[in-house]
């Protein structure tokens, strides 16, 4: 009987020996696979996420600086906020051809400084003709309690008052849809802005979290646009007045086109 008891104990402890070591296995193995699928997404994180126009505090107070130069308010509330658009000093940024919205953006809230469109209309044009498709605005103005509620769920978000408060409150800022974007287009939006920030007409960001191009811009974007256009008004008006000449004063020969004879500027 003791030989069999002891032959007992001995199995026991063997089955018990074998189970651990299965047990055991099956419990580190899976850990070290996902500690390793981890720190690869880690990496990749690490690679893609390079910006050119990395997020900053300084960044966020040049924002606020010309918000304060301009003497613009930080719009508080809806009734404000209809206010501005009702004298015009906002404006309504329209969809095209080279411009979308966000479907989820609040139409109240699809409006933006004059200078700020014009920043808009130009950048689309130029993105449109390079890659025949339209850019998306997912943000544009937004009131102080519309931001309130947004820092609830996104703690990203910058405050609403402060040195470093959102320059969305303001109506200079709009988002621009990065997500989805290929590096190409991403490369050619930073190569577009580069020259914009070192002249001081725009303040961009690259945000991490939410994948758009936050970018601020300057009262001075309108001001340097405005003499661009008047001359390009003025030399379309010469052109025109060249071609409104008459076609009588050009004697018109037997067997000869009117198109022959008319000015170089009309050919």
């Amino acid at each position: 009987m003791k030989h069999k008891t002891r032959r007992f104990l001995l199995l026991i402890l063997l089955a018990v020996f074998v189970c651990g070591q299965a047990f055991g296995l099956h419990q580190v193995m899976p850990s070290q696979h996902v500690h390793r699928a981890s720190k690869r997404r880690t990496h990749l994180r690490r690679v893609r996420w390079n910006p050119v126009f990395r997020p900053s505090r300084d960044s966020l107070l040049r924002q606020n600086e010309e918000i304060d130069r301009l003497e613009l308010p930080r719009i508080q509330n809806q009734a404000e906020l209809d206010q501005l658009i009702a004298s015009q000093e906002l404006v309504p940024i329209v969809a095209s051809q080279t411009l979308r919205f966000d479907p989820r953006l609040d139409p109240d809230r699809r409006y933006c400084r004059p200078w700020t469109r014009d920043f808009l209309d130009d950048l689309s044009e130029a993105y449109y003709q390079q890659f025949r498709s339209p850019i998306q605005v997912n943000s544009a103005v937004r009131t102080v309690q519309v931001q309130k509620k947004l820092r609830r769920h996104n703690r990203n978000a910058a405050p609403e008052k402060g040195e470093t408060a959102s320059s969305h409150l303001a109506g200079i800022t709009v988002d621009i849809q990065r997500r989805g974007m290929t590096r190409q287009e991403v490369a050619w939006m930073e190569q577009y802005l580069m020259p914009l920030k070192d002249q001081g007409l725009v303040e961009p960001e690259e945000e991490r979290h939410q994948w758009v191009f936050h970018v601020a811009v300057s009262g001075r974007y309108g001001e340097l646009r405005e003499p661009k256009a008047s001359a390009g008004d003025e030399q379309e008006e010469a052109q025109d007045n060249q071609s409104a000449e008459p076609l009588s004063v050009y004697p018109i020969a037997t067997g000869t086109s009117s198109f022959d004879l008319a000015p170089a500027s009309i050919k």
